[in-house]
């Protein structure tokens, strides 16, 4: 499989039909993955299918057949995360730690800091947010509804 190639609205196809973990029909995809027409879902599944992760059943429905990892990204559950929300967890618990420190030091007069700590810990809370905020927004691209079907 071209894992480069599973980008764009063939990637959101792709987490929706892992994220169901049921039979899809073209028309699923359409409204779930949030396509235009049921032609360009079908060209998406068509693409998938080349790429042999997923297979139609003996309804014309399709199935997952194979879950890969996909480039920047970690499976959690059946959900797709940007590895970005990781980073951005690793700089929370940083930024929680050195927050920590600095109350520490209004408590225990011998805990000096200095105004390098103080840089260093702004620091680390803006890439807290930076690595947050493009984490979403990749989240949110890449799962626009995940309705289930009905």
């Amino acid at each position: 499989m071209a894992n480069d190639e599973l980008e764009g609205n063939t990637l959101n196809v792709y987490a929706y039909i892992v994220h169901v973990a049921k039979p899809v029909g073209t028309r699923d995809v359409t409204r779930g993955a949030n396509l235009s027409s049921t032609s360009v879902a079908h060209r998406h599944l068509q693409k998938l299918e080349e790429f042999g992760l997923i297979e139609k059943n003996e309804y014309g429905d399709y199935i997952l057949k194979e879950k890969t990892s996909i480039n920047g990204h970690v499976w959690v559950g059946k959900n797709l995360v940007p590895r970005l929300m990781f980073y951005s967890f690793f700089f929370l618990g940083a930024f929680a730690a050195e927050i920590m420190v600095i109350l520490l030091s209004y408590l225990i007069k011998s805990i000096v800091i200095q105004v390098s700590f103080l840089f260093l810990t702004g620091m680390t809370g803006v890439a807290m947010i930076l690595f947050l905020i493009e984490g979403l927004q990749l989240y949110k691209k890449l799962n626009p509804k995940h309705t289930e079907l009905r």
